[in-house]
């Protein structure tokens, strides 16, 4: 081998040494950066799986909470128009009841109405029509009794039932209507825990 062989071949080994070395510098540094790539993407794979089971959770539990009370709305609803139901029943009920009970009723709204002084009281027509006597006779007693005095009047007034006093002009409406509307929620509660006492 000439001195100039000798010298290329020196010349290719080394570029052959720098070329292994290089080679295996890119190599590692390859393996490093698809080992650090590697490790993002699984950082990021583990990311995302962990938002999306917290996505997922937290949808879950929206969905839950709002079927809990689309469930709770709807059972309250429900509730809400039986009590309702109810309470338009036991009105209707109060009307059409005989009239012996019916002005019994009236009697007691009286007893707790009544003012200690003279006044009017004024009926439906179709209650001025069935007042008997004994009523007319328990009405001046229930009058008397509180230091009043009560007229029936030949006028009539625009209610289902019950009545209306009228006190030097000032009138206090005391229709069976009046009564419900001003108990509507005590009743309401009172038919309630009738109801539902047990499922609460």
């Amino acid at each position: 081998m000439t001195g100039l062989e000798t010298i290329v071949e020196q010349i290719l080994q080394e570029a052959r040494q720098n070329a292994e070395e290089i080679s295996a510098k890119a190599d590692r540094n390859v393996d490093s950066i698809i080992a650090n790539a590697k490790k993002t993407v699984d950082k990021m794979n583990a990311e995302s799986a962990e938002k999306l089971a917290q996505a997922e959770k937290a949808g879950v539990f929206r969905a839950k909470s709002s079927s809990e009370l689309k469930k709770r709305q709807t059972v309250l609803r429900a509730k809400q128009a039986i009590i309702t139901d109810m309470l338009d029943k036991a009105y209707a009920h109060m009307l059409s009841l005989p009239d012996e009970e019916y002005f019994d009723i009236i009697l007691k709204c009286l007893n707790n109405s009544v003012q200690k002084k003279s006044g009017t009281m004024i009926f439906s027509a179709k209650d001025r029509k069935r007042l008997t006597p004994d009523v007319e006779t328990e009405i001046d007693r229930i009058a008397t009794a509180h230091g009043g005095l009560l007229a029936i009047s030949d006028e009539c007034c625009d209610i289902e039932g019950g009545f209306v006093l009228s006190y030097g002009g000032i009138e206090e409406n005391c229709s069976f209507k009046a009564l419900f509307d001003a108990n509507k929620e005590s009743l309401a509660d009172k038919v309630n825990h009738f109801l539902f006492a047990d499922s609460e």
